[in-house]
């Protein structure tokens, strides 16, 4: 099939690579968000997914919306047989939607129904979940609503940030975004409606969603530390400045201390929440990098019975 691809940040490129690398499917152009500021000097940057397009010397969209007439006239002029989709950032209109003859296929990282939405990693770690994985639908108009090509399963494991679950998905999506592809083709794959139970909803994560309430039991405060790394970043507020969480471990035979309440050690800090201890392994102070718990509480000399938090 000839094929536009759609996406726009580093968890798309994979898909992209493997779409290029088959024998079955021409990729004709990229589709992705216009180059965005970054860094101090807040220059415009391309997306990962277009600088992968052009490494390729694959012709490159960047509509300000999908919607604008000039974008929709390039992509009915390139008629493409089906558009693959993986973490593209915009809302598809009908217009757009029309064109392919085999639809829009989207790569979700989640098992939909569940964790419908902009961040469903996040939300699958946050909520203790065990397992999740990656499905491939047809677009529709709804979220996330339209009928299932295929999935597959990962373990969510104990330690695992929503970084490090998003890049395990992200290989493992890429294969199956291009199976479907090739199940479209050949005829072979049926997409299959969702069922009506078991909808959940993964919006996105905010920067008040990621600030730890102390009062909550540890492994809670584990999951939002471990859910919002690397993006936006768990924080609390320690002397009045926000301090960033990078990492905690929950420690179960600890449980003298109050919601909040520091404990420093030689090389251990330990906060009480609403069941046990957990430790601060790894924290950041606003506009320092990221450092050891133990070095940051010598350097600020905790007070007996001092509380992070409101």
């Amino acid at each position: 099939m000839k094929l536009v691809f759609a996406g726009t940040p580093e968890v798309a490129v994979p898909a992209l690579d493997a779409l290029l690398a088959s024998e079955r499917h021409e990729v004709a152009a990229v589709v992705t968000r216009p180059d965005a500021p970054a860094g101090r000097g807040r220059r415009l940057v391309a997306s990962p997914v277009a600088e992968r397009a052009e490494e390729a010397g694959i012709e490159v969209l960047k509509p300000g919306r999908p919607r604008d007439e000039d974008f929709l006239a390039r992509l009915r002029e390139i008629a493409p047989d089906c558009c693959p989709v993986v973490a593209y950032g915009a809302l598809l209109p009908k217009a757009a939607l029309a064109v392919p003859a085999r639809g829009w296929v989207n790569l979700h990282f989640s098992l939909l129904p569940a964790w419908r939405g902009a961040a469903p990693v996040q939300h699958s770690v946050m909520a203790g979940d065990e397992v999740t994985g990656a499905s491939t639908f047809l677009i529709e108009e709804g979220l996330d609503s339209g009928p299932v090509y295929g999935v597959l399963t990962e373990e969510v494991r104990p330690t695992d940030t929503s970084g490090d679950l998003l890049t395990r998905l992200a290989f493992a999506g890429a294969g199956l975004l291009a199976a479907t592809m090739d199940g479209i083709e050949d005829g072979t794959l049926h997409a299959v409606p969702q069922p009506a139970e078991g909808i959940t909803l993964a919006p996105k994560i905010t920067v008040e969603d990621a600030q730890v309430r102390w009062a909550d039991p540890a492994l809670r405060v584990d999951r939002v530390v471990r859910g919002c790394t690397p993006a936006p970043g768990a924080w609390t507020l320690f002397r009045g400045e926000r301090l960033k969480l990078v990492q905690v471990a929950p420690v179960l035979d600890r449980t003298d201390l109050a919601p909040g309440e520091l404990a420093a050690a030689k090389n251990n800090v330990y906060v009480g929440t609403g069941s046990h201890a957990v430790e601060l392994l790894w924290v950041q102070p606003q506009g320092k990098k990221p450092m050891k718990a133990a070095d940051w509480a010598r350097g600020v000399r905790i007070a007996p019975g001092e509380l992070l938090g409101l």
